[in-house]
């Protein structure tokens, strides 16, 4: 095989490797939405309270805290898994979702032993089929809460 064929191959191997866009210009990545609440915005959180990419929902880990508020449910870790569960159904609600579409759930636990008394006020907002769910003992959640739970949901569709 000549020089001038090898060359050739391998432009076009190089050329066939590169991303779409690198080649056409355009993207087909889908778009992606920062999206924060009015409290959110307002204690100026170093976060987005969700993202929206395609028709999935990333929501930030949330806590017990009261909303728009740094204080927490009183009660321990029951209290605060409820509160927790309720601002992620909330949130999902105002961005175009529900706990019924959520797919993966991870579960930040201060102590690991508080285990069992979260799961039995988790279940209770997922009465049908669970998501997918991971959970991680830390050695400490922001503002001391016991629970931090971050899910990822899909969105329906506009149209």
């Amino acid at each position: 095989m000549s020089r001038c064929c090898v060359a050739l191959i391998l432009l076009m191997l190089i050329a066939g490797c590169q991303p779409a866009e690198t080649i056409s210009g355009a993207s087909n990545a889908p778009d992606v939405a920062f999206l924060n609440s009015a409290n959110n915005e307002r204690i100026s959180l170093p976060f987005s309270e969700a993202v929206r990419v395609g028709h999935l929902l990333f929501l930030s880990g949330m806590i017990g805290n009261e909303p728009g508020t740094p204080e927490l449910a009183p009660g321990g870790i029951q209290a605060e898994t409820r509160q927790a569960l309720q601002n992620i159904e909330a949130t999902l609600e105002r961005y175009g979702s529900s706990m019924g579409r959520v797919v993966k759930c991870t579960v930040f636990l201060a102590d690991m032993a508080e285990w069992s008394s979260m799961n039995e006020v988790y279940v209770r907002f997922f009465p049908g089929p669970k998501p997918a769910r991971s959970a991680l003992g830390t050695s400490g959640l922001a503002l001391d809460a016991r629970v931090e739970i971050e899910c990822i949901a899909t969105v329906r569709s506009s149209g």
